[in-house]
């Protein structure tokens, strides 16, 4: 047996109406065209008999020459365009609104997959420490340990709890940028900001080769330092983690006159071209199979897309060469020029 869904039903009733409309607007195109015809004839015929009667003309070629006849055929040939002119209006307008119901439809459903799935992957990323915690602590309690013993679980516990902080800071900061995000804009090193982040994530993948280049321009910035900083934690910790193998990232900082240009590119599993301006969408992953099977709530990017619009940037993606994506953010009136 066939389930359709209440969506598919409506869907289904809406393309019932909209053929309806087509042919029914069809049907009086054509008819309200026949009877323009049918009035033209008469009046054509009418005009004949009376100009005869006067003596207007003897032939038909002389008929078709007067001002009356040419007259009455130009207003014919007015409201046949008016008409076939209108039906184009209409059934344009109507194509557009299904072509607009339609892509609703579709973000809707899209939506309602991307949410399915954040809330899958959410459960699981919140079982996943909460359950390593409690395992932790059982051990502590039901057993006697060694000091080394213990100092390795205690730390694989504190790793996870701090996992589950990071996830939840995400959440609230999601939930945080959907209205507003208010800028504090300080002096501050671009160093200060990307050393730190880099040597913690170093500690999470000891063998990333991660490069970094910063022009002597944009050694010092002014800058929200948190937003800043979760940009760059995000797409830092996005192309670790999306990069099968040996993981290198090259991280540049480059100066446009006043504005600040952040490059952080990959040699990961890259980006579909279809896919690239649908990765900024909240709760949206990557159908890849390593993007599956990897850790994730589709928040990363669309906190960076926020932190980068409310620092008046803008955010994009490229492929990088042999592979792997290239994330370029560009950030506005952000350069010192003179510092110390």
């Amino acid at each position: 047996m066939i389930f359709i869904s209440m969506n598919q039903k409506l869907r289904l009733l809406s393309y019932v109406v909209i053929a309806y409309m087509l042919l029914a607007f069809a049907w009086w195109t054509i008819l309200l065209n026949t009877k323009n015809e049918e009035a033209y004839t008469a009046k054509k015929e009418s005009l004949k008999i009376s100009m005869m009667v006067d003596g207007t003309y003897t032939t038909e070629a002389e008929f078709i020459q007067t001002e009356k006849y040419t007259a009455l055929k130009d207003r014919y040939k007015r409201r046949q365009l008016m008409i076939f002119g209108e039906s184009l209006v209409f059934v344009i307008s109507l194509f557009i609104g299904f072509w607009l119901i339609n892509k609703g439809y579709r973000d809707i459903i899209k939506n309602s997959k991307n949410k399915t799935n954040f809330l899958l992957s959410i459960s699981h990323e919140l079982k996943s420490p909460v359950a390593s915690v409690r395992l932790a602590l059982e051990t502590l309690i039901k057993r006697d340990l060694e000091k080394s013993q213990l100092k390795k679980i205690s730390a694989g516990a504190l790793k996870e709890n701090t996992r589950l902080g990071a996830l939840i800071e995400n959440l609230l900061l999601a939930a945080k940028l959907e209205e507003s995000y208010e800028i504090n804009r300080e002096v501050v090193r671009v160093a200060d900001i990307i050393l730190p982040i880099v040597n913690n994530e170093k500690l999470k993948y000891p063998s990333a080769e991660i490069q970094i280049n910063i022009d002597d321009s944009v050694k010092l910035i002014h800058t929200d330092k948190f937003a800043l900083h979760t940009i760059l934690n995000n797409l830092i910790e996005n192309a670790l983690k999306y990069s099968p193998g040996i993981k290198r990232v090259l991280i540049q900082f480059k100066a446009a006159d006043n504005d600040l240009l952040i490059e952080v590119g990959d040699q990961g599993v890259g980006i579909p071209k279809e896919e690239k301006e649908r990765v900024f969408d909240k709760f949206y992953r990557l159908g890849a199979e390593i993007t599956r099977t990897t850790k994730g709530t589709g928040l990363g990017l669309f906190i960076i897309s926020k932190m980068v619009k409310a620092l008046g940037g803008n955010i994009a993606v490229k492929d990088n060469d042999p592979r792997g994506s290239v994330f370029i953010v560009k950030l506005k009136n952000q350069v010192v020029k003179q510092f110390q």
